[in-house]
């Protein structure tokens, strides 16, 4: 029996099956394919979608933009403060207005339990771009990004996420267990300077899909234990979007040990590869960075330039596949 997503949001990887996720990433290596080969699929012609952003985005926004148009839906972006959800207008009355306007709701912001009532109100699919908890749509990306370099069948390859844990090391987490690869979350462990291991409801579920699928997931402090024999290495920015700025200084002191540096490279398999969400901060060319060595003598944080620019990186390629996979959710779910 063929897999059918039709109607379905896409709303966190525990939602979907093994072979519903594989289903995707199928899709979106068709996507790449038809795209790199300038062979029009504009499947969802007529249809249109919203995007409401109340947290700002670079990749997640062109990757909804454009694979929507791709796909020849009209695209509808909402700002955040451009739309009167949560201020004037309750989370319910703004998905019922919006489900009988557009075919597909996209949400990035804040708690989980928003985009859930999005959908569960909306009448149509609803998409995650990112919440506090969860950002799926990433880990899609990432895996396909592993696919691309290690074959279709990663059981048994290792995926190390080096730093803090949070809504990518999450999902993350969550869609290794699906897919049986080993994965490795290598950070200061307990509720320090804001940093969280992982709530026991996510990790409970993870280790129930691992048993599953012959995954092994561990956490640990030490790297060389985490990325010795790792085929992929990952990492992310070590205070997220809507931290506030006093948490740097505590941040640069507790995470410098899980810096990705040449030398954590050089533990990993030669064919190790390198991967980051974006946006990084690898030297000081943004103003943040900037500021940080300023204030803290700090000209490289989660990942040193060495290893951001190096060979075995593939954190361009990752924000590319993006789109694709953002593409393959939503064909799958509004055909």
């Amino acid at each position: 029996m063929g897999i059918n997503l039709s109607g379905r949001s896409f709303l966190k990887l525990f939602d979907y099956t093994p072979e519903e996720i594989e289903y995707l990433l199928d899709l979106a290596v068709d996507f790449k394919r038809m795209k790199r080969s300038g062979v029009p699929h504009r499947y969802l012609e007529g249809k249109n979608i919203v995007l409401l952003f109340e947290k700002t985005s670079t990749r997640t926004r062109c990757a909804f933009e454009v694979g929507g148009m791709d796909l020849g839906m009209g695209v509808t972006y909402l700002e955040p403060g451009s739309s009167q959800m949560g201020k004037k207008e309750s989370i319910e009355d703004t998905a019922r207005v919006l489900g009988r306007m557009y075919d597909g709701i996209e949400y990035r912001g804040y708690g989980q339990e928003l985009v859930e009532e999005l959908a569960a109100k909306a009448g149509v699919p609803v998409w995650n771009g990112l919440t506090t908890e969860f950002h799926p749509t990433q880990a899609l990306a990432d895996v396909m990004t592993m696919r691309e370099e290690f074959g279709h069948d990663l059981s048994g390859r290792k995926l190390v996420f080096m730093g803090q844990v949070g809504n990518t090391a999450d999902s993350l987490a969550v869609i290794c267990a699906k897919l049986g690869i080993d994965f490795v979350q290598c950070g200061p462990q307990g509720d320090v300077e804001g940093n969280r291991t992982y709530k026991p409801e996510v990790w409970e579920k993870c280790l129930e899909a691992a048993a599953e699928s012959g995954a092994h997931l561990s956490v640990t402090e030490d790297v060389a234990e985490a990325v010795t024999g790792a085929d992929a290495i990952y990492t992310d920015v070590w205070v997220g979007m809507g931290q506030p700025d006093e948490l740097w200084e505590s941040r640069i002191k507790l995470m410098s040990p899980y810096r990705v540096t040449s030398e954590v490279m050089a533990l990993a398999k030669p064919t190790a590869i390198f991967m980051h969400c974006l946006p990084s901060f690898h030297d000081t060319n943004t103003t943040i960075g900037a500021d940080i060595a300023k204030k803290f003598g700090v000209t490289e944080m989660e990942v040193t330039d060495e290893v951001f620019e190096s060979k075995q990186s593939r954190v361009f390629q990752e924000a590319e596949n993006r789109m694709h996979t953002i593409k393959a959710v939503m064909y799958a779910t509004l055909k």
